[in-house]
């Protein structure tokens, strides 16, 4: 599993940031930079309070997600 691990920050309070991920079955990490940025312009329009500040593919274990 591949997480698309990233920083969101409201507009009008730039210091009030969170992390967010979003998750992918069957993709390589390659693969997730490469969707990362469609993915987060999705997201932003859906959540337009928010900006993204960074954000990073990464390898998650199933039982990462649970704990």
């Amino acid at each position: 599993m591949i997480e698309l691990l990233f920083v969101a920050c409201l507009s009008g309070a730039p210091e009030d940031c969170r992390e967010r991920s979003l998750l992918f079955d069957g993709i390589t990490p390659i693969q997730c930079l490469v969707r990362a940025q469609p993915q987060l312009a999705i997201w932003v329009d859906t959540h337009p309070k928010f900006t993204i500040q960074s954000w990073r593919c990464r390898r998650v274990s199933p039982g990462e997600r649970d704990a």
